[in-house]
């Protein structure tokens, strides 16, 4: 192992560990200063609107976002003018973490802003970790675009991506990952047990316990789950605050590409689960039934947003917007680097695992972030676009939720739970005023290849589904903080 994770700690190093997060916290977040893109560019200015301000009863709202590449869509909307274009005066509001985009929804202080998909789900079912409240969320803002960091400590013990496993044990890929997985941790004091996570009610918690458990390792026992901000988590990686991390790009990328030795790739959350929606367009029950017009124009700038970064033409651009500092702020500080040295590779499909053995491990694909139009490997239903929501994936969050403690039993009221949150007939209204198909169903199963140790999943039958895992937990459990 490498010197990073020998290392036995002082009081005096922790005190210096965290005073190298919070550095890297206070300065990748702008807290001071720059804290959103300001005013209208030319290409805003040139655009007509197609709704008037004083013909909505909010034209003039916060909006807020989190310093990772879903934050295009949101990038996108104000530079081409899509928020002016339905009537809207948007002051973009860059958000330290998941935590306080969410909270910022509760409190008031933001009307609307991106969550974390189990965010909804969680703040109606009163999982812990979650704050109770009315959340909505009436479209998704993309699928995919994160992934599993590993230290190089993992690295050196012999853990590899994912899709090596695959190729080198094809169907035994699962087990013999396990056997590499529970290895380690046998290894490690508990100091070494330690992964993060963006926010309780992220898919991504839901993902790193799924994905040790099909392994055969509990993760209620093995090893802690902490709470980190994205831009630090390679800092906390460096430091051996944690071992592994889940979060969205360009944050994993940071820690191949611009921090060499921290870590490499695991796998991508589509690896997990193939299609998982990530983040949705959040705003208060309250927003919808006051201003009812400015949120369909909301709505409707958001999506003809995520067409347009859906598109492979515009991807470049959009790659290259979100350096700017008002955004993710992470441009490469090394002259003569592609500006998308760190963007590009979630956004432009051409994403690399790493790894500390020289070997090229860039992996094209068209599905690596999704913000509109499904590629083709992807199951979708006929006229499905990534901007609908499901509310059979809002039952499968709940399940999880249940299964990992956060709530003593699955609710007896999930459906009409996620009819309150996943505003799925209002997206349909909305779609349809565009002139955009959508499907006519709210549920689906999802099919048992999707998932990394194919368990179909039926939304009738969400109980049968979480009893099915032999690995789960009878009880709320503590759930670790940073």
């Amino acid at each position: 192992m490498g010197d990073t994770n020998k290392h036995i700690w002082t009081r005096r190093d922790f005190l210096l560990g965290v005073g190298a997060t919070t550095a890297t916290a206070l300065s990748s977040c702008s807290i001071t200063g720059n804290t959103g893109a300001k005013g209208l560019t030319e290409e805003a200015l040139a655009v007509k609107p197609v709704v008037r301000s004083q013909d909505l009863e909010k034209p003039d709202i916060t909006v807020g976002y989190v310093p990772v590449n879903d934050c295009a869509p949101f990038a996108i909307a104000w530079k081409k003018g899509f928020f002016r274009k339905y009537g809207l005066n948007v002051r973009l509001n860059r958000e330290a973490s998941w935590a306080t985009s969410r909270d910022g929804l509760i409190f008031g202080r933001l009307d609307a802003s991106p969550v974390v998909s189990g965010s909804v789900t969680n703040a109606r079912i009163g999982a812990e970790g979650a704050r109770h409240a009315p959340l909505c969320a009436a479209m998704t803002i993309h699928h995919h675009g994160n992934a599993m960091t590993m230290n190089k400590a993992m690295w050196d013990f012999g853990l590899r991506p994912w899709y090596e496993y695959q190729q080198k044990y094809g169907d035994g890929a699962l087990e013999a990952f396990g056997k590499d997985f529970r290895n380690y941790f046998d290894q490690q004091p508990p100091e070494r047990k330690v992964w993060a996570v963006v926010l309780s009610s992220a898919i991504y918690e839901y993902f790193v316990r799924y994905l040790s458990a099909a392994a055969g390792v509990d993760p209620l026992k093995e090893f802690r789950v902490i709470i980190v901000p994205p831009p630090q988590m390679v800092t906390n990686v460096r430091i051996g605050a944690m071992q592994a991390y889940m979060v969205a790009e360009p944050w994993n990328t940071r820690a191949i590409k611009g921090n060499e030795g921290i870590g490499f790739t695991f796998a991508q959350g589509k690896e997990i689960w193939l299609g998982h929606p990530d983040r949705l367009l959040g705003v208060m029950e309250s927003f919808i039934v006051k201003y009812p017009k400015t949120y369909r124009s909301l709505v409707k700038a958001m999506i003809e947003a995520c067409q347009y970064c859906s598109k492979p033409e515009n991807r470049k651009e959009v790659a290259e917007l979100i350096t700017d500092r008002s955004f993710t702020g992470a441009k490469p500080k090394k002259k003569g680097a592609p500006l998308t040295k760190f963007t590009g590779p979630g956004i432009l499909g051409n994403y690399n695992y790493g790894g500390f053995d020289g070997k090229d491990r860039a992996v094209k694909a068209a599905d690596t972030t999704i913000f509109y139009d499904f590629p083709d490997n992807v199951p979708h239903e006929p006229g499905e676009h990534s901007t609908f929501l499901w509310r059979s994936r809002s039952i499968w969050l709940m399940t999880q939720a249940a299964r990992w403690g956060q709530i003593h039993s699955f609710p007896q009221n999930a459906e009409k739970l996620a009819e309150k949150g996943w505003r799925t007939d209002l997206y349909r209204e909305i779609a349809a005023e565009m002139g955009i198909k959508c499907p006519q169903d709210d549920y689906k199963v999802e099919p048992a290849e999707v998932f990394i140790d194919k368990k179909r999943f039926d939304p009738s039958d969400p109980v049968g589904y979480l009893k099915s895992f032999e690995i789960r937990a009878n009880a709320p459990t503590r759930f670790f903080m940073s």
